[in-house]
């Protein structure tokens, strides 16, 4: 059974960094695209940033340069680090991968980005 488990949120100043982590369990997910997607209250779930088996990352345009995403596949996790974190990066930051067509989701992890 494929699990993720997110960690690493919390509440840090505009201007503040955190790491996210995202623990895979339950298969070796080296062959697999990984992905951070973040929720903000009252709006649509969003595409954060993407890395694919190979190491290729995608970003949204609201993170780049400021984000980076990573993976240790020795580990089975994958890494967000933000950087210069603003108010509107507050949300529920959630990990995703897909295998055969079926999509798995951790239960998120809530960041939230205030003075």
């Amino acid at each position: 059974q494929v699990q993720l488990v997110e960690s690493g949120g919390g509440l840090v100043q505009p201007g503040g960094s955190l790491r996210l982590s995202c623990a895979a369990s339950g298969i070796d997910f080296r062959p697999y695209a990984m992905g951070w997607y973040r929720q903000a209250p009252g709006k649509q779930r969003e595409l954060v940033a993407i890395i694919t088996g190979a190491g290729v990352r995608n970003y949204a345009e609201s993170v780049k340069g400021r984000f980076t995403i990573s993976r240790d596949n020795a580990e089975n996790t994958v890494y967000l680090q933000m950087n210069s974190l603003k108010p509107e990066d507050t949300a529920v930051y959630y990990c995703n991968t897909k295998i055969d067509l079926m999509g798995f989701w951790g239960q998120g992890t809530q960041v939230t980005v205030s003075s």
